[in-house]
């Protein structure tokens, strides 16, 4: 094992200190295919038994962690197989959310992801049930997430379910009305889903996974900030350095706090997710970033080569500080939950277009963006077929997490408290895609999909 100098220490102490360094999340993966069962009451009890037993100490060890080696760990999670895969032999697939809920209640976590379906070519039964359900799933709960993969670049995207999910998103807003639509903020609609993401709200533990695993997710878009002001006018190729060697530092530390983790849980190591993920809290902004980098303000043009230059560098220095890299990996840019991007929205810089196209080279998506409460079911199901597209033909992790806040329009602001922040309303195209959704069946595959 390679040990950490005192001169690694106490740079990590300062950017524990000073510039918000944080373990975003432990997230424990579960999975709950050893509960099925045909007997909806016995499905239920199996699986908050399950959770309960496995996830006990989960919340315990991550404090004692963070009280010894001294990292905040800000979320302590919990990822379950998606529920579609096991609730096909009952009717009601909200009775299993509710089992989901009571159970993290009971093990102290942040959050429980993996109401979750996977139809990026078809739906069963199963899929079609859990997902209709999805609004009443998460006004019905707490702390439940929910995710949906409609599209992958070798199945092409499946239209039905993108018309499903608008009108799904949509319901889901109105289902939690009162806090602004906050449902909308525990569902997200991918391509291309990752199994092993510790990240909600699309976590959720693949069928490719094992019986029980930790993962990690770090932060530190402060700690890449500051690195950045030591290089001001500096060329492209020693901004890359720099942010690489930041990154493999703050990656050692995810390592660390997984490999005790793991440990102490006595849980397979899964994986360490070096994301870059803002909060509200000022000095934690991956639009800070990119403004350092010599942008007037997120959302100027050079912005999504900024992004590029931001996502790869990432990338090419956390990799080499842990052998298990996975998740989504990269930079984050949730628009509620980055005081830049909330900036950069209310000024009018940062469109959803350009957001749009952000996502071409960010780790995930259309990221905790709120739009008006009147936009039509088919405009957000085209919002998901655009993004879908772009995962799809690039062969990366889209996603869209859409919030069209009841009651508000251009220019109002919601509010969602902790780490989801708040998000200026901004506009969507007024013109109509209703007779485009309504096609259904199955955008085609890329030919580079035929790659084996």
């Amino acid at each position: 094992m390679h040990m950490i100098n005192t001169s690694e220490i106490l740079e990590t102490l300062q950017m524990i200190d000073h510039q918000k360094l944080d373990v975003r999340t432990i997230t424990m993966g579960i999975s709950l295919f050893s509960c099925v069962t045909d007997d909806e009451r016995k499905l239920c009890d199996n699986i908050y038994d399950l959770i309960t037993r496995r996830a006990e100490r989960l919340v315990q060890v991550g404090r004692d962690i963070e009280r010894e080696i001294g990292v905040p760990i800000v979320n302590k999670r919990i990822s379950v197989t998606p529920a579609a895969l096991v609730t096909g032999a009952i009717h009601d697939p909200v009775k299993v959310a509710r089992a989901m809920d009571r159970a993290a209640k009971a093990t102290g976590v942040d959050f429980i992801g993996g109401y979750s379906a996977l139809v990026q070519k078809a739906m069963t039964e199963a899929d079609r049930r859990l997902i209709e359900s999805i609004p009443e799933a998460l006004a019905t709960t707490d702390l439940v997430c929910s995710s949906v993969n409609v599209g992958s670049t070798r199945a092409g995207i499946n239209m039905d379910a993108v018309r499903l999910m608008g009108d799904v998103v949509k319901r889901t807003a109105e289902a939690t009305a009162d806090n602004g639509g906050l449902g909308c903020a525990k569902l997200v609609v991918f391509c291309n889903a990752v199994e092993d993401n510790p990240f909600m709200a699309g976590a959720f533990h693949g069928p490719g996974e094992g019986d029980c695993a930790v993962s990690v997710g770090v932060s530190g878009p402060g700690v890449v900030k500051v690195a950045l002001e030591g290089v001001k006018d500096a060329p492209f190729d020693e901004v890359a350095e720099t942010i690489k060697r930041t990154a493999f530092h703050i990656t050692r530390v995810g390592q660390l706090v997984a490999r005790e983790a793991s440990r102490r849980l006595e849980v397979p190591f899964g994986i360490v997710d070096l994301s870059l993920a803002p909060t509200p809290a000022v000095g934690d902004s991956v639009a800070a970033i990119l403004e350092e980098m010599g942008l007037e303000i997120c959302g100027a043009h050079g912005t999504t080569a900024a992004l590029a230059l931001l996502n790869d560098a990432v990338k090419k220095g956390g990799v080499m500080a842990s052998s298990h890299v996975g998740g989504l990996s990269g930079a984050f840019i949730p628009v509620s939950e980055d005081i830049g991007m909330i900036q950069a929205a209310q000024k009018g810089a940062l469109s959803l277009e350009k957001l749009e196209a952000m996502t071409c080279v960010c780790s995930v998506g259309l990221d905790m963006i709120a739009v008006p409460g009147d936009t039509p079911a088919e405009t957000v199901a085209a919002i998901i077929a655009d993004e879908a597209a772009i995962g799809m033909v690039n062969n990366k992790t889209t996603a869209v997490r859409l919030i069209p806040a009841p009651g508000k329009k251009v220019g109002d602001n919601v509010e969602f408290g902790g780490l989801l922040g708040h998000a200026p309303v901004i506009p969507v195209r007024e013109y109509s895609a209703a007779a485009f959704i309504h096609r259904g069946g199955r955008i085609p595959a890329p030919l580079h999909s035929l790659r084996n």
